[in-house]
């Protein structure tokens, strides 16, 4: 532990000294404020406001006193060469073709620019002016409203300044919102404090996290909330006294200075690993509940075993995929930037401005907010429950079944143009974060599923009608939900007791999403390879070199602004990550081997070998476009046809194939969060498995307390909530893909499955056909993948959690942001964390309040949403299987397929 980030190493051959000269002592920059009189001689004072607006600083009050950034930006394009700028742009058209994160009209200007420019660098005769703005004087320029507002300017500087963001910020509006373009390798990471509030933070944190992952709706305590409180506790810290000792020549002390804003940072990046959970709670809450399997066998050291050795697999992975999806450009994560805006308002200090009217600071606005988010959250979440659970369209006859199926927030399918007021609701897919066309193609995937479910269900498909309409539980023939105990003998399918049972059967919203699942993995994986085939070429020829020459630097050839300044720091060897994947392989075979799970070793081999093949293009489109899905279905079919009849099996495979993707994507992400905060890949590779193991013996703590002290835990109606819907559809997947198996369900209950692998390796071919020929202004932001990925926001959710936050988005994601980019750029993502963070911490009161030891407030306004038919009461099928003349529905019993 250091009091500063492993020093800097030699710098590879493309980091170019010439990028840092203005920053040869930036401790004498900070201190010494520039004016904008005194920089950028070769720009005219209009110019150098465009610098300012396009960096965000349109607003500045002291143009005497200018920001770093800002002065660091007047420099560049003071100093860079009409022929570098030209040579910059050539390439960005080449590697931002088809970019959806572009601008257009970015990259039309740019596509603009160059080809009047080619002659002139041909030739080189000299310069044209061309006059393509109005002028606006200073006044107006820092009073303007609309931050697209146009300016005079010529073309070479046009040029120098659009290549200036290029090479030394960020081509993306939204990582120059929340990335600074140089680096001060003196800020103190690694200090005793900084591990030791990541420590316990991450105790805490995970702690509350998986408390109420079971629990529906969830609370959690994201990054954004325990920023709150790590702030606090670092300014706390910084009272202790300079104590330290030194070995080998480094200071350790518990107070090196101001808490600083890389230490922070980094104490979020270790919890943040944790953030996400263990996806292997759901293995030990359904084998070892008696509600479902009841394995007595599953005790403490075989959930160690297992838990370890998944958690740390998808680390192993890590050290590959950062290549891939790390250094690229074009990987921008949108879901990790609220993280570095949060981080920016609490810490960096920042220069008086008024935005669009707003003279607030970020540190304020972030706390305002956040408390207001905090108040309001009781009136949805306790005082006037019906403000969340929106559902007024059944309260005009809440025992109409078509009514409460069709518009129902609760069992319904959630058509409500006005769903909730809950920002707990309406951030359920990241509402200020995702970008506004993923929300986009998402909520049309969303619609198109929910016209094949009415269609499934009022047409009675292989005997939808006689269940709920949007569950994700499994049923028997009577409309029962299944109990797997009573097809297994010795934990193993039993075909006599099956025959006397009933097969499982899937609600209509559930058949069509497992549907789309069986369409999107071939899908996926193919139009991705297309989509991005030139980024991931490069990506697979970086693995290749690397691989060939071990010692070659992963910056080497990367010429982006953060890759440079990134080839300071000593990188990670890929052995240690080798050795990682090695270990938690060996931790998975002791698992299977020593506990009676009936799994055999060739199928951790066989998870690993499959997440190899499907972990670039998946994490790739997680990386562009914010959305995430993993092979959790993929892998219970193939597994399922392996060991057909072996329910345990399935899980535990199901475990590993799932978690390797999910904790790689979890991990990658937050190593590039660590790249845009220019934080050691050392500290952060020490700082993520420091905190994966802390995780793992919290979960089990909390995990194993829930079993024996909550009150009818998973079941339907607990009181507090806790239904585990994750674990019904855990377990509900283990009964008909391992128990049943894919043979049974493919060949006899549901063969039309096995049709939607064929078209979603068909349905490629017109995609990329309308993309390549369609007209240009729908094919940009044309993304079929996740449009599929629609199609899978059912059972047990619907339309009402989805409609919120296509509203928030096009509000602040697309029409704030090209009209407002200055107000967007400053408050956008310090919004959505105050907001969040207030949220989260407002649950965990209320529930620890009021909730846990029942106080709850019986009114119209708490009982009105769960009234009728979409609370529960009366017919929950829109046909009675009760009324049939055998008393059930589907194949003859003793007959079952």
């Amino acid at each position: 532990m250091t009091s500063n980030s492993d020093p800097p190493q030699d710098i590879p051959p493309v980091y170019k000294d010439s990028d840092q000269t203005f920053f040869g002592d930036i401790q004498a920059v900070l201190s010494n404020p520039a004016s904008i009189n005194e920089i950028g001689n070769s720009l005219s004072s209009d110019q150098k406001f465009q610098v300012l607006a396009r960096t965000g600083h349109a607003g500045l009050e002291d143009l005497d006193d200018l920001p770093v950034e800002a002065e660091y930006m007047i420099i560049k394009v003071d100093n860079l060469t009409i022929d570098e700028s030209l040579e910059i742009l050539k390439d960005a058209i080449v590697y931002h073709k088809g970019d959806v994160n572009f601008l257009p009209d970015e990259y039309n200007q740019m596509v603009a620019l160059v080809k009047e420019g080619a002659p002139v660098l041909e030739s080189d005769t000299g310069l044209h002016a061309a006059e393509k703005f109005n002028l606006k004087d200073k006044e107006n320029f820092k009073d303007s409203t609309d931050d697209k507002g146009s300016y005079i300017s010529d073309w070479e500087f046009e040029c120098r300044l659009l290549a200036s963001l290029i090479h030394f910020h960020s081509p993306y509006a939204e990582v120059r919102a929340v990335t600074d373009p140089y680096d001060d390798p003196s800020v103190p990471v690694e200090t005793i404090r900084s591990y030791f509030l990541a420590f316990i933070w991450t105790v805490i944190g995970s702690g509350v996290n998986e408390f109420f992952s079971h629990r529906q709706p969830s609370i959690s305590l994201d990054t954004s909330v325990i920023q709150l409180f790590l702030y606090p506790c670092g300014k706390i810290l910084e009272l202790l006294p300079d104590w330290g000792f030194t070995v080998r020549g480094k200071r350790y002390s518990i107070n090196p200075g101001p808490w600083s804003y890389k230490e922070q940072m980094f104490a979020t990046i270790c919890y943040s690993v944790s953030a996400a959970g263990a996806y292997v709670d759901s293995n030990i809450i359904v084998q070892k509940l008696g509600v479902y399997y009841d394995n007595d066998w599953a005790d403490f050291g075989y959930q160690v075993l297992l838990i370890f050795s998944t958690q740390c697999l998808g680390f192993g992975f890590a050290g590959i995929m950062r290549k891939v999806c790390i250094y690229p450009v074009r990987s921008i994560w949108p879901t990790i930037l609220p993280t570095l805006a949060l981080n920016r308002a609490l810490l960096k200090p920042e220069k008086r401005e008024i935005i669009n009217g707003w003279r607030i600071s970020k540190y304020n606005f972030f706390w305002i907010f956040s408390g207001a988010s905090f108040l309001y959250f009781w009136i949805p979440n306790y005082l006037f429950g019906a403000v969340s659970t929106f559902n007024w369209l059944t309260w005009i006859k809440p025992m109409n079944f078509n009514l409460a199926a069709i518009t129902g927030s609760v069992l319904g399918l959630g058509l409500n143009p006005i769903p909730t007021f809950d920002w707990n609701i309406i951030n359920f897919n990241s509402a200020l974060v995702i970008p506004f066309y993923s929300q986009l193609n998402l909520y049309i995937g969303s619609l198109f599923a929910f016209f094949c479910i009415i269609g499934v269900y009022w047409g009675n498909y292989k005997w939808t009608g006689y269940l709920p309409i949007n569950d994700n539980s499994l049923f028997t023939n009577t409309a029962d939900y299944y109990d797997v105990t009573q097809i297994l003998t010795n934990g193993l399918f039993d075909n006599e007791k099956y025959q006397a049972y009933s097969p499982p059967f899937y609600s209509a919203a559930n058949l069509v999403l497992y549907g789309a699942f069986c369409a999107l993995y071939p899908f996926g994986f193919i139009y991705t390879i297309y989509d991005q085939w030139e980024s991931m070429k490069s990506a697979g020829i970086l693995l290749y070199k690397t691989a060939v020459n071990f010692r070659r630097s992963n910056f080497e050839g990367l010429t982006d602004p953060h890759s440079r300044m990134m080839g300071r720091y000593k990188e990670v060897p890929d052995w240690w990550f080798l050795i990682i994947l090695v270990i938690s392989i060996v931790l998975g075979i002791l698992c299977v081997e020593l506990y009676p799970t009936n799994t055999p070793v060739w199928g951790i081999f066989f998870t690993i070998g499959i997440n190899f093949v499907f972990l670039i293009p998946l994490t790739t489109i997680m990386s562009i476009t914010g959305y995430q899905f993993g092979l959790n279905v993929l892998v219970e079919l193939i597994i399922g046809y392996a060991l057909t009849g072996n329910g345990v099996a399935l899980m535990t495979l199901k475990a590993y194939g799932y978690n390797i993707n999910g904790q790689a994507q979890n991990y990658v992400s937050d190593q590039k969060l660590a790249h845009y905060a220019k934080i050691s890949p050392m500290a952060i590779f020490r700082g993520q498995l420091m905190a994966t193991i802390v995780q793992c013996f919290v979960v089990l703590g909390v995990v194993n307390w829930m079993l024996s002290n909550v009150k009818d835990f998973c079941q339907p109606h607990q009181g507090q909530k806790f239904t585990c819907p994750n674990e019904t559809t855990f377990y509900s997947s283990s009964i008909f893909w391992g128990v049943i198996g894919p043979k049974k369900v493919f060949s006899g209950l549901y063969p039309i499955l096995q049709w939607c692998f064929l078209i979603g390796a068909l349905l490629p071919i017109p995609c990329v056909l309308f993309k390549k020929y369609g007209p240009k202004r729908l094919t940009y932001y044309f993304q079929p993948t996740l449009i599929i990925g629609g199609f899978l926001q059912f059972a047990p959710y619907n339309l009402s959690y989805l409609t919120g936050s296509l509203y928030a988005s096009f509000a602040f994601m697309y029409y704030i942001k090209n009209k407002y980019a200055s107000w967007w750029e400053k408050y956008n993502y310090v919004l959505t964390s105050a907001l969040t963070a207030g949220t989260a911490f407002s649950g965990v009161i209320i529930f620890f309040a009021v909730q846990y030891h029942d106080k709850s407030i019986s009114w119209w306004g708490n009982n009105v949403p769960y009234d009728g038919i979409d609370g529960g009461n009366g017919p929950q099928s829109l046909l009675n299987s009760s009324a049939l003349p055998d008393g059930y529905f589907g194949p003859i019993s003793g007959n079952f397929p």
